[in-house]
This record gives structure tokens, sequence and C-alpha cells, in this order.
């Protein structure tokens, strides 16, 4: 009798207990247990009738192929890594959606990755899974240069938004993008920008305030910075209490969550977007779009970015890809947010 709390045994077999073996599938088979594996992994150096049969008796076992086991010998394992600074950054969205999409297509398994901003996490977790993919994206990772190369030494690595001597890489156009910023703020007659600054470890932050301040030179503009802000609407609300009397009438945020809390921040305050500020972003995030007023941006093409990124490291296992980054065009897209500039001084603002 079976008592409350106990389990009935199972078959003498064991089988109920785990799921069958390698080794369970030999024996019932009369073969090796290597001449098992071979005959998942590579049946033509197997007779045709003992792969019939190592089949047949797994089938009857319900014995399934662990196949990042049975990849290993060979190499390949079909899955992909994939690795992202923070997956709350709605950039991401967009990459990952875009990189799974190329993925699927060829038949791959592509694993996420979040680093939540952290370069002990990235590299930690990076460690542990990189034998066991084929290839690694690398989306705005803060890790060294040197830690990157290292890690393309063992597996493929393709990485994004930054340029890293000897390791292939996607980056966007941000000097062109800057240029596009400050030739149109220069029509709304704004001579002075300053720039919200985003992580200080972010390359694309250097890339893009390096392109401000050569477009604005061109222009005959200044430019200010303040920062490092951290790229999220909070950081964008934390950066309003740098706008202090005499501060600049156009404002670049370093990405649209930032542009976001900024303009949050300022209209609370009474200060009027873009009647007394002109405020832009960069990757023209959806909530860009339904904010009020609209969030002029700079868009980037993030889908186009994870399908490319799959794409090249795919094909970088049987033909070499250039070591200098491909580079994606982007575009500004003119919303609510910029205006006329109009000769009144912004009061000092604080955070709530």
């Amino acid at each position: 009798m079976e008592k409350e709390g106990e389990s009935a045994p199972g078959p003498a077999t064991g089988r109920a207990e785990r799921p069958p073996t390698i080794y369970d599938v030999a024996r019932a088979a009369g073969v090796s247990a290597s001449t098992v594996s071979r005959a998942f992994a590579r049946p033509g150096r197997v007779n045709a009738g003992t792969v019939e049969r190592v089949r047949l008796v797994a089938a009857e076992l319900g014995y399934r192929v662990n196949p990042l086991a049975s990849a290993l010998p060979r190499g390949r394992t079909s899955m992909l890594a994939l690795v992202v600074s923070d997956v709350t950054n709605p950039v991401y969205g967009e990459i990952i959606r875009g990189a799974e999409s190329a993925a699927a297509e060829a038949d791959h398994v592509l694993i996420l990755i979040d680093a939540q901003e952290s370069v002990r996490l990235e590299r930690g977790s990076l460690e542990r899974i990189l034998l066991g993919v084929d290839g690694v994206v690398l989306a705005g990772t803060r890790m060294s240069d040197s830690a990157i190369r290292t890690a393309a030494r063992r597996r493929p690595v393709i990485v994004l938004n930054r340029d890293v001597a000897d390791v292939p890489g996607i980056v966007l156009d941000d000097r062109h993008a800057m240029r596009l910023v400050a030739e149109h703020l220069a029509e709304l007659g704004h001579r002075d920008v300053l720039y919200i600054s985003g992580p200080e470890a972010s390359w694309v932050n250097g890339m893009r305030w390096s392109g401000l301040r050569e477009a604005a030179a061109a222009l005959g503009q200044k430019v200010q910075r303040v920062g490092p802000f951290v790229p999220t609407v909070e950081g964008g609300r934390r950066a309003a209490s740098a706008l202090d009397a005499g501060r600049p009438t156009a404002i670049l945020a370093y990405n649209d969550q930032q542009a976001i809390g900024l303009m949050r921040v300022l209209q609370s305050r009474g200060i009027r977007v873009p009647h007394d500020v002109s405020v832009v972003g960069f990757d023209d995030i959806y909530p860009a779009r339904i904010v009020t007023p609209g969030l002029t941006t700079v868009a980037a093409p993030l889908r186009a970015q994870g399908e490319a990124a799959v794409t090249a490291l795919l094909s970088s296992r049987s033909t070499p890809v250039p070591s200098r980054p491909m580079t994606l065009p982007v575009k500004l897209i003119v919303r609510g947010s910029t205006g006329r500039r109009r000769p009144l001084r912004i009061p000092p603002v604080a955070l709530p």
C-alpha cells in the first residue's frame, strides 16, 4: 500500500526516475555508446542498418539527443549569443528583433544576455557561454578593447556601435548624424548647443560629442557638454538641473530616453518646448513619436543593425569579414520639439 507522501516505485529499469541515456540506448541496441553517438552526429560513418536500429531503440526508450552535446565535438552548436548593455532600453528591443529574425532564418537559436551596464556581469556571463555558442554579437558593450579582442580569438565576434581594432563591427554614421542635427538647429537660429552626455565608457558617446563639436565649428556654433548621465529617462531628469540661467536654447541628448526625461522636467517647471528651448534626441524609439511635443531625433536602423550583425557573424565562418566596421546610414526626423530660437533666458531648473 502506498502511504501519503511516498511515491510508487518505478519500473526495474529505473527509466521512470530519470531520462534514458546514451548508455541505455547502447545496451538495448547491442552496440557501444560511441556507435550511438556517431549514429546521431555522423550517420555517414555508421552502417545504415545499425543507424536505423539505434534510432528505433532510441525512439522506443524516449531518448532525446542533446543538441549542444552532440554539436560540441563538431565545433557547431547552432546557437548565437547577443549581449546587450541594458535590456530595458527600448533601443535593444529593435536590435533583438532583427537579430532574432536573422538567426531564425538561418535555423539558429539566439541566447540573450543582459549585462545591466555592468562590465563585471558582462565579462562573467560571456566567459560562461562563450564555448557553447558559434558566435557572439556585442551590442553596446562596456568591456575594454583588449577584453573584446580576447573573446574574438576564441569565437567569432561582431561588435555593434563600437570600433575595435581587428574585430568586425557595425556602427551608425554618428558624424553625419551630428552634422544633420547641427545644421537643423542652425537653420532655426540656434547658435549655442548643449550636449547631454551619456555613459562615460560608451564609445558612441565620445563619437557623438566629437562629431557635434566638428559640425558646430564648421557652422560657427558654440557647444557645451554636461554629464555623464545614465542613458535613461531618470538620467534626463537629472540632467535638467544643469539648465541654469544663460544656458543654450538648443539641447541635444545622448539618446531619446534622456531627451524625454529632460522635457518632462522642463514642462513641469513651465518651460515650453520648443518655444523656450529646443530638444533633440537620438535613436527614434517608439515613445519619441507619442510624447508631447513629438521628439525631433536621429533615426537609427536598429532592426537592420541586428539583422546585419547576425548575418555577418554567420558568414564569417566561411568568408573573412573586414576588420573595419560597416557603417549604416541615419536620418533626422523633425517633430515638434524643435523650433526657432527666441531671445528668452531659461530660468534655473531644480529637480522635484
